[in-house]
């Protein structure tokens, strides 16, 4: 089977995109390893498929399944989704500038904005323990454990998925790569969990690099941004509007004072379309 795709990417994080609504996408865990493989396939953090869903009659919706570059299917992603309403716009699948997307666990809604920029709602910060998931007691403003001999004290909350935000002094230095991968798999996250370093330098503005759940560390991540935003703005660190960079590139996390759904706005970008035999 021969499937058509677009690539783009938003701070780095790049997509690899298919058309479900006019092509017959059947995707694997294997098949979407394959895709993503950067020596073998076409190279991608992550895979989507666009899904038509019923009564649409206006292209106002549509279903976006995301995947992983390890075969894990994911139910958000900040920079994938601004990437998908470009892709559904260039495509001719929307009229218009805005659009709502269903993922198996929630609901997106995007706005191509004029200035060429895509902000997406995020939806509710989910800070409930059970809900994230996380295997601790009770809930409370940040947890610890015990990790190679030290105690490590982080911020956990669910943005659609689950992270792990940890502050650092230099994002540059920064242990990511021994620190994220133990982490994300430790037993207190039972669902496995994003891990953040941030270092919050100001009230309007942190840099951050994330490992990303079945991914390993990524050039961005959007919902890693928000996780970031939230979790400072929650200890009254952060104002409601801040500027969050990556290595990247830079997005703008807002979360209004209502403490309603958390939006991200940022550019995006295709690179190239193209077909890929499976």
């Amino acid at each position: 089977m021969r499937y058509k795709f677009t690539k783009m990417q938003s701070l780095g994080n790049d997509f690899v995109i298919l058309n479900g609504v006019t092509e017959d996408i059947r995707i694997t865990p294997n098949i979407a390893k394959f895709i993503a493989d950067r020596h073998f396939g076409i190279g991608c953090d992550q895979i989507m498929i666009v899904e038509d869903l019923p009564n649409n009659p206006d292209n106002k919706a549509y279903r976006l399944r995301i995947f992983n570059s390890d075969g894990s299917e994911v139910g958000q992603c900040g920079n994938g989704a601004r990437c998908f309403a470009g892709y559904l716009r260039d495509q001719g699948l929307i009229k218009g500038n805005a659009v709502s997307v269903e993922t198996f666990n929630t609901q997106l809604d995007l706005n191509l904005n004029d200035d060429g920029t895509v902000t997406v709602g995020m939806g509710l910060p989910i800070i409930d323990p059970v809900e994230i998931p996380l295997a601790v007691g009770s809930q409370n403003l940040t947890y610890a454990l015990e990790f190679q001999g030290r105690i490590i004290e982080f911020s956990a909350l669910s943005m659609g998925n689950p992270h792990c935000v940890l502050d650092v002094d230099d994002v540059e230095t920064a242990d990511v790569e021994h620190i994220g991968p133990a982490l994300e798999c430790h037993p207190i996250f039972p669902q496995k969990a994003n891990i953040g370093f941030a270092h919050y330098y100001s009230r309007s503005a942190l840099n951050l690099r994330v490992f990303e759940r079945g991914v390993g560390e990524t050039l961005g991540c959007g919902s890693g941004a928000c996780a970031a935003a939230v979790a400072g703005i929650r200890r009254k660190i952060l104002d409601r509007r801040v500027q969050v960079h990556l290595p990247g590139g830079s997005v703008e996390v807002f979360w209004p004072e209502d403490d309603s759904q958390v939006y991200l706005s940022g550019e995006i970008h295709r690179v190239f379309d193209g077909s890929i035999e499976v």
